[in-house]
């Protein structure tokens, strides 16, 4: 719950990605290491950490940018 990871619909585990919550410009690094979200109109789903580094973390859902780093070899 606490680490820097994310669920992704499509992009391969151990892509590294740079979220930017662009209400208040904090952004952060995760790494994809699990499948999902499965609800409708959402491609990420961010864990706890990376959410309250984000300050998103009572909002539930937020738009956010997202930006590929690494994509795994």
């Amino acid at each position: 719950m606490s680490a820097l990871t994310c669920a992704h619909k499509e992009l391969p585990f151990n892509t590294v990605l740079r979220v930017t919550n662009p209400k208040n410009e904090k952004s952060v690094v995760v790494r994809v290491n699990d499948r999902g979200p499965f609800i409708e109109g959402r491609e990420l789903d961010l864990s706890q950490g990376a959410a309250i580094k984000l300050s998103m973390h009572n909002d539930g859902v937020n738009e956010l940018l997202v930006e590929i780093l690494e994509l795994p070899n």
